[in-house]
C-alpha cells in the first residue's frame, strides 16, 4: 500500500515538487494501479507463451541510397560559434 510519505519520496526521487492536496490524490491513484496488478496477478497463464513484443519485426531495414545533403555553409548556417568551416566548439580537457 502506498502512502503519503512513498509518495513525496517519489516526488524527491524524481525530483518534482507535489503540493498537499495533489499527494491524497496520487496516494489514491498509485493503489488503483497496484490494485490492478494484484488483479493481473490472479490471472492464469498456464501455457501462455510469453510475448516479447505485439508485433513481429524482420527487415526493417531501407535500402542505402546516395541522397543529397546539405552544402557545408547550410550546415554550419545555425552553429553558435564556427571557424575555418568547422563547428567550434568549448575546449574539454
Amino acid at each position: 500500500m502506498i502512502t503519503r510519505v512513498d509518495v513525496e519520496h517519489i516526488g524527491w526521487l524524481a525530483s518534482i515538487k507535489i503540493e498537499d492536496d495533489e499527494k491524497d490524490k496520487l496516494v489514491e491513484q498509485f493503489n488503483s494501479i497496484l490494485e490492478y496488478f494484484h488483479q493481473l496477478d490472479e490471472v492464469d497463464t498456464e501455457g501462455v507463451e510469453p510475448t516479447y513484443r505485439v508485433v513481429e519485426l524482420a527487415n526493417i531495414f531501407r535500402e542505402d541510397v546516395a541522397c543529397p545533403s546539405l552544402s557545408q555553409e547550410e550546415a554550419l548556417r545555425n552553429a553558435p560559434r564556427r571557424e575555418n568551416g568547422y563547428f567550434k566548439s568549448p575546449r574539454i580537457v
